[in-house]
C-alpha cells in the first residue's frame, strides 16, 4: 500500500488543486483528521509535510492553535510518512507520543515528520520513532512530538 499511496500522491498533485484533493482523500480514509482541515504540501519516503491554517475552529480559549490540533497534525503527518516509507509487507500503528509545547502557536502551522532512524527491518516487530517538528509562519518551532510507531510484518 505504501507504494500506492506515494504514487497516488505524485499522480494527483500534478493536477490543479491536487494537493487539496489528496488531502481530502486522506481525510476520507481517516475522517477524524478532517477536523483540522490539513493540506499535504510534500510527501516522499522519509518525509511528510502538512499545513493547517489558523482559523477559529482549531483555536483554544486564548485564540492560539489548540494543543490537540497540533497533536492531530503530528499524528497525521507521521502516519502518512510511515505509510509512504515502509516497505511492502510492513504495517504500522502509533504506540505512544510525547510532546513539547515550545511557544504559542499563531498563524499557519507547518508540520514535518521524519523518522529518527531508517532501520525498519524486523521479523517480528519493532518500535520506530518518528520526529515531528511544527513551526509557525516565521519558521520558528512551536511544537515537537516524538511518536513511537509499532512496525511489524503483515500476516
Amino acid at each position: 500500500m505504501s507504494a500506492s499511496l506515494l504514487s497516488l500522491y505524485h499522480r494527483i498533485t500534478r493536477w490543479p488543486g491536487g494537493h487539496w484533493l489528496f488531502s481530502r482523500a486522506v481525510c476520507l480514509r481517516a475522517p477524524y483528521f478532517s477536523t483540522i482541515a490539513p493540506r499535504f504540501v510534500a510527501l516522499e519516503p522519509g518525509r511528510c509535510e502538512v499545513r493547517i491554517r489558523d482559523r477559529r475552529r482549531v483555536h483554544n480559549h486564548i485564540g492560539t492553535v489548540h494543543a490537540i490540533a497540533l497533536c492531530n497534525m503530528a499524528e497525521l503527518s507521521a502516519g502518512v510518512m510511515a505509510e509512504a516509507t515502509l516497505p511492502p509487507g510492513m504495517r504500522w500503528i502509533p504506540k505512544g507520543m510525547s510532546v513539547e509545547y515550545l511557544s504559542k502557536a499563531r498563524g499557519t502551522m507547518c508540520a514535518i515528520a521524519t523518522p529518527e532512524t531508517t532501520n525498519v527491518a524486523a521479523d517480528t516487530g519493532i518500535d520506530w520513532p518518528v520526529i515531528v517538528q511544527v513551526t509557525d509562519p516565521a519558521g520558528l518551532p512551536v511544537f515537537r512530538a516524538r511518536i513511537t510507531m509499532w512496525v511489524s510484518p503483515r500476516h
